[in-house]
C-alpha cells in the first residue's frame, strides 16, 4: 500500500453547543493541524499514487473554506463544532476531489492543541 501525506495549519473558531463545558462554551479560536494520508495499492502511469502538487492545492483549496471562519456558521458541520465532525467534513471535501484518482483511502488526522488528535477516514 502506497501512502501520500501533505500537512495544513488553519485557523477557526467556534464554541460548543453542548452544556457545561465552561469557557468552550464562549467563541474562541484553535489553531488547527490537519493532516492529510491518502493511500492506494496502485501507481499512475507516470509511477505516482497522486501528484503531491495537486494533492497540496486540492488539500489547501479545501482547507482555504475553514480559515478564518466561525465552523458552527457552516452547514456541513451540523449541531455541535467538535473536532470530529469538522475532520469528517474536511476529508469529505477532499475525497470528493480525488475521486477517479489512484487513491483508495483518505484520512485526515486533526489536531486542535497540543493534547489529542482525531481522524475520520473513508474509501474513495
Amino acid at each position: 500500500m502506497y501512502t501520500v501525506t501533505v500537512e495544513r495549519l488553519f485557523v477557526a473558531q467556534h464554541f460548543l453547543t453542548v452544556p457545561d463545558c465552561g469557557d468552550e462554551n464562549k467563541p474562541h479560536s484553535h489553531a488547527y493541524t490537519a493532516r492529510f494520508e491518502a493511500r492506494g495499492e496502485s501507481l499512475n502511469e507516470d509511477g505516482y499514487l497522486l501528484d503531491i502538487v495537486e494533492f497540496e492545492g486540492c488539500v489547501e483549496e479545501t482547507v482555504e473554506r475553514y480559515r478564518d471562519v466561525m465552523l458552527n456558521e457552516l452547514p456541513e458541520i451540523k449541531g455541535n463544532p467538535s473536532a470530529e465532525r469538522l475532520a469528517r467534513a474536511i476529508c469529505e471535501a477532499v475525497a470528493e476531489r480525488l475521486d477517479g484518482s489512484e487513491v483508495n483511502e483518505l484520512k485526515v488526522r486533526l489536531r486542535e492543541d497540543e493534547r489529542a488528535w482525531v481522524s475520520y477516514g473513508r474509501s474513495i
